[in-house]
This record gives structure tokens, C-alpha cells and sequence, in this order.
């Protein structure tokens, strides 16, 4: 029998794991729903295609898309499902309630529900739908509205296409600056012209009402109102705050911040600048102490320049948001598979030990690279955790030593966090043999 040689990350120490047998895959027609492309997130961008179809056809015959107030309306629902489904407090409370879930119910049900982190497929599917929509007002309104208001709408069908274009998954990830910029002050112009776009339609169609009372009467409006707020609350809570800055490797900087206490497992948003890049790293909060640490690992001029040039302040925005592996709290044990800095996002999860779990961290040299003391206090939380040192023993198969930590341990769900092309290979292959995984989705 073919044996696993795992480093322990105790000096000298190794665990010989018996060579597992994967089992059999599921029936082809449950087997292909775990497929990549027909993750939960792309079915509900699928969902949300149908639905906007569904109205569509239903308004046809009453005759409800040749009037520009009523397509206004629902492009502006489209996009207020897109930003809402994103809004930081929304996400929160989402993964709290899930987190809540008695582990009484059903595995399939808890399996399905620990899926919620794919609502980000009805930010797509919405935002997709609203631009469509609104394409088709730029067409029902010529000829009906004024020069100005449809100069308006003209300029904002500009600015949403480039919004499009520059959030198509390839150029997110080959010029994410570029995306980043289009999408925020993009997105900021827009809101501008959305509601000059519907304050110039409700008085050109208010008849003999008053402005404020048009204004009042319209739902437009107070979509508006809720998504412009909901965008504007993260930025209301713009604050720069002094960090700490430590770098055991020239791969990684690990951040200490004093302030603040955010949810174990959460994520938040960090610049050099407010109106610059913005990049989102896993929070790890010490338990009994204040404030948070983070783990920046070289992956890109930005991260590259923080490493070499570590600022004494960043800037933070909002609040800490929920991250994926909140949601396999439902799981009675897990297993988390990470690689490289992936231990950031669970090394909360680890301290704080809300579910019995089994840690397998595949990674160069640990010590060498994020230093002694986070390896020590990793094993310190969880002694049984298995370190695979890649430098030493070479990359391994990850669909087995999954499944080799999910069995030994009697787990009932596997979290992989690492690169996409990777946690993708594990989650589905794990999945099509009817065990219960989750990863990053890459969806925004």
C-alpha cells in the first residue's frame, strides 16, 4: 500500500498516511451539477436571465415596453438586486443566519444552505439584466423624451458598457487596475446620472403636479434612494488607521492593526489610498485581543510594493464582511485544505474553534517563509494539523489528501482555499463523489 509523507511542521516529525481509495462518483446526472460551470452562482445568473425573459414576454402584449417610465423601473430593479446582494450588512447577516442553522437538519439541506455564498451570482445576473434593460431604454426613449435627457442616457449607456467589458473575468484578471477604476468612478457618475436621468423624466411627465410631489410618487425614485445609500454607507465609513508590519519572508507581510475586533473569518477592504487599488485580505483576530492581523502575500506590483514598502497606515472602508468559510459552520467537522497564504482566511476559524476541524496547509517551507512563531501558534490551536512543505516533498494530489483528512477525521465537508484553478479542482472533485465542499468562487 502507497503511503502519504506529511510534514508536521514539529523539527523532525512526519505522519505516515495510508494511500486512500477514492470512492465511486455520483450518477452522471447529479455528477454534472457539480461541475464548474454549473456552480449555484451561475445558475443564478441563469435564474435571474429567465425571470427578466418571464417579464419581459408577460409585457408584451400589454404593450408595457414602449413606455420609458416603465422600463426605467425595471432596469433600475436589476440593478438594485445586483448592489443590494453586494451591500457589506446584507452579506453579514446572511452568513449569520446560516451560521445559526441547527446541525439537527439534514446534511443535504445543510450542504445546500452552506452554498449561500453564491448569492453573489444574483450581482451578475442583475447587473447584466440592468444594462440590457437600459440599452432598451435608450431605444424606447428616443424620440419620446427630450435632447437632454436622452444626451443622459446615451452618456450612461457609455458608461455602462465600459463597466461591462472592463468586468469580463479575463480583463479582472489581467487588468485589474484598469477594471477597478472604470468600475468605481464608473460606477459613482452613474449614480449621478440615474438620478438626474429620473428627476428630468418625472418633470417632463409630471402633468400638473409639483416637482417634490412627482418626485415622491415615483418608484424610480426611491430605488434610487436604497441603492444610493447602500452604496454610500461603506464610504461614510472611510477611516485611516496605524498599522504594525512584520515580514518573516520576502513573500509575505503580516499586518497587525490595534483597532478594531472583527468577526472571526471575516474579509476586509484595504488601500494606500482611498481612491486608488483596493484589495480585500482575510482578517484574523487574536482571540481576548483587540484589533486584527492580516497575511499580504506577493501576487502583483500592489502586494509586491507593500511587501518591499510597508506603510505605518491603511485605509479601511465599511465593515468587515462575511468570507465563504463562515458558511461550513454548518457542518458538524471539516477539513480545511488550504495552500500558501490561504491560511489567512481560516486561521480564524482555527483560533476561534467554532467547529471541530481538521487543518492540512500545503505550503513552502512554513517556517522559512511566514515564520516560526505563526507556525507555532497554528499547531498550538490545532496540534493534529498537517503540513505538506511542497520544498521538501513536492506538490501533492490535492483531491486525495482532501479526501485522505476528510475520511481519517470522519469530517462531513471539505473547505479548499487556495488559487482558482486549484480549489476548483478539489471542490469538484470532491463534490462529484457526493462530499460536501466549498471554496472561493471568484465572482466579484
Amino acid at each position: 500500500m502507497g503511503l502519504l509523507r506529511v510534514s508536521t511542521g514539529v523539527p523532525g516529525g512526519v505522519d505516515v498516511l495510508p494511500e486512500v481509495v477514492l470512492p465511486g462518483v455520483l450518477p452522471w446526472w447529479r455528477r454534472g451539477l457539480k461541475h464548474p460551470r454549473l456552480m449555484q452562482s451561475n445558475r443564478l445568473v441563469v435564474l435571474v436571465l429567465l425571470a427578466n425573459v418571464a417579464v419581459f414576454g408577460w409585457g408584451l402584449p400589454r404593450h408595457w415596453w414602449s413606455e420609458v417610465e416603465t422600463v426605467a423601473l425595471v432596469a433600475q430593479v436589476n440593478f438594485a438586486l445586483g448592489i443590494l446582494v453586494r451591500q457589506q450588512f446584507f452579506v453579514n447577516v446572511l452568513s449569520r443566519s446560516v451560521m445559526k442553522v441547527p446541525k439537527s437538519l439534514p446534511l443535504r439541506l445543510r450542504w445546500a444552505l452552506a452554498k449561500g455564498y453564491h448569492l453573489g451570482g444574483l450581482h451578475v445576473g442583475g447587473a447584466i439584466c440592468g444594462t440590457l434593460w437600459f440599452f432598451g431604454l435608450t431605444v424606447v426613449a428616443t424620440g419620446q423624451v427630450s435632447g437632454g435627457l436622452l444626451l443622459v442616457y446615451y452618456v450612461q449607456a457609455l458608461l455602462l458598457l465600459a463597466i461591462v467589458m472592463t468586468a469580463r473575468p479575463k480583463v479582472r484578471a489581467t487588468r485589474h487596475d484598469l477594471f477597478e477604476r472604470v468600475h468605481r468612478f464608473g460606477g459613482w457618475g452613474l449614480s449621478t446620472l440615474f438620478w438626474i436621468g429620473a428627476v428630468l423624466l418625472v418633470d417632463e411627465r409630471r402633468g400638473a403636479d409639483s416637482l417634490p410631489a412627482a418626485i415622491a410618487g415615483t418608484p424610480t425614485v426611491w430605488i434610487l434612494v436604497v441603492t444610493t445609500v447602500s452604496s454610500l454607507v461603506p464610504w461614510m465609513l472611510l477611516r485611516r488607521i496605524p498599522i504594525e508590519v512584520s515580514r518573516p519572508s520576502s513573500h509575505v507581510a503580516l499586518v497587525r492593526a490595534a483597532r478594531g475586533t472583527p468577526m472571526a473569518g471575516s474579509t476586509r477592504s484595504i488601500a494606500r489610498h482611498p481612491l486608488r487599488q483596493w484589495h480585500s485580505f482575510a482578517v484574523i483576530p487574536t482571540p481576548g485581543v483587540p484589533g486584527f492581523r492580516m497575511a499580504v502575500s506577493r501576487a502583483g506590483d500592489w502586494t509586491g510594493e507593500f511587501i518591499d514598502n510597508p506603510p505605518t497606515h491603511i485605509w479601511v472602508r465599511g465593515v468587515a464582511t462575511a468570507g465563504m468559510a463562515n458558511y461550513g459552520t454548518v457542518f458538524r467537522r471539516v477539513v480545511y485544505v488550504v495552500t500558501g497564504s490561504g491560511i489567512g482566511p481560516v486561521l480564524a476559524h482555527v483560533l476561534a474553534g467554532r467547529v471541530p476541524h481538521k487543518l492540512v496547509w500545503v505550503t513552502r517551507d512554513p517556517v522559512k517563509t511566514y515564520g516560526q512563531e505563526l507556525v507555532d501558534e497554528i499547531l498550538t490551536a490545532q496540534p493534529d494539523t498537517l503540513i505538506w512543505d511542497t520544498d521538501a516533498h513536492g506538490k501533492p494530489d490535492m483531491v486525495r489528501l482532501a479526501y485522505s483528512a476528510y475520511e481519517s477525521s470522519r469530517a462531513e465537508a471539505v473547505i479548499c482555499v487556495s488559487n482558482k484553478k486549484v480549489t476548483w479542482s478539489v471542490v469538484h472533485g470532491l463534490e462529484r463523489l457526493g462530499i460536501p465542499a466549498l471554496g472561493p468562487i471568484w465572482d466579484s
